[in-house]
């Protein structure tokens, strides 16, 4: 068999061997499936299509043999046009979109003459292809001038409705409807709890290092202040030590004591 494994290539006989001999059975459930779509007889693979320009090719020279069996990269024109609105607009795709179709051939049923379709919603999608529709079909029209254009019909159309959405929310509050809070104020409250939560730790933190940089300087002279002055211990501890220690205004000196001549 060499280095190539072929066994898989006749497993399907396999099977029909093994079923006449009476090995197993029944046959397995993918029999049916392996014999309407055999393996592929060969194990080289062919090299895929190559979407590029012959001069284009030429000047990039041949591919190198790891890269020679990969599919090449498929881009459209539209993902650059997408690139530079959602660049511009990031906080369009937080809007909720509608991604499912009824025949997936809605696209063939817009109209991009003009921004707003009956069957789509405004979105960033919308300028794109409006876009895409101005630089095809206008003579002499740019992809900047196509995309300005795109952006003013779509911030019009947004605007409208704003304020459609403002005047349907005064109507219901004069009719004596009830709103709850928006999103927007339901995350400042979150916001402000975790800031008074920190505000109290931070306080905490701060008490408790004040209090550990205080105990390193506490010693020997702010026990001697706690001591009381009239204490009978005390006052015959210092009577003491009183004959050792040197009298006040004098240095110490070192060295062994010399006894006078009288005391020898």
């Amino acid at each position: 068999m060499g280095r190539h494994d072929l066994r898989a290539l006749r497993v399907h006989q396999s099977a029909n061997r093994f079923l006449a001999t009476d090995k197993i059975k029944k046959l397995p459930n993918w029999h049916s499936v392996l014999g309407a779509i055999p393996p592929a007889p060969t194990l080289v693979r062919t090299q895929p299509l190559q979407h590029k320009s012959k001069v284009k090719q030429a000047r990039l020279g041949s591919r190198k043999a790891s890269k020679l069996f990969q599919p090449t990269a498929i881009g459209y024109e539209e993902d650059a046009l997408r690139e530079t609105f959602f660049g511009d607009h990031p906080w369009e795709l937080a809007r909720p979109r509608m991604v499912l179709e009824n025949d997936g051939r809605d696209y063939q049923k817009d109209d991009w003459s003009r921004i707003a379709q009956p069957r789509r919603t405004l979105n960033g999608e919308s300028v794109v292809q409006r876009q895409m529709w101005l630089q095809d079909n206008v003579p002499g029209m740019s992809s900047a001038k196509a995309y300005d254009q795109a952006r003013k019909e779509f911030y019009r159309l947004r605007l409208q409705e704003d304020v459609q959405r403002m005047v349907a929310q005064e109507e219901a509050l004069a009719t004596g409807a009830y709103f709850h809070k928006s999103a927007l104020e339901v995350g400042m409250e979150l916001e402000d709890k975790q800031f008074e939560e920190w505000k109290a730790w931070a306080i905490k933190e701060i008490q408790i290092a004040d209090q550990r940089r205080n105990a390193m300087y506490t010693g020997q002279e702010n026990q001697a202040m706690d001591m009381p002055a009239g204490d009978p211990e005390t006052e015959a501890a210092i009577e003491e030590v009183s004959d050792v220690l040197p009298a006040q205004g004098q240095s110490a000196q070192g060295g062994a004591r010399v006894m006078p001549a009288s005391q020898q």
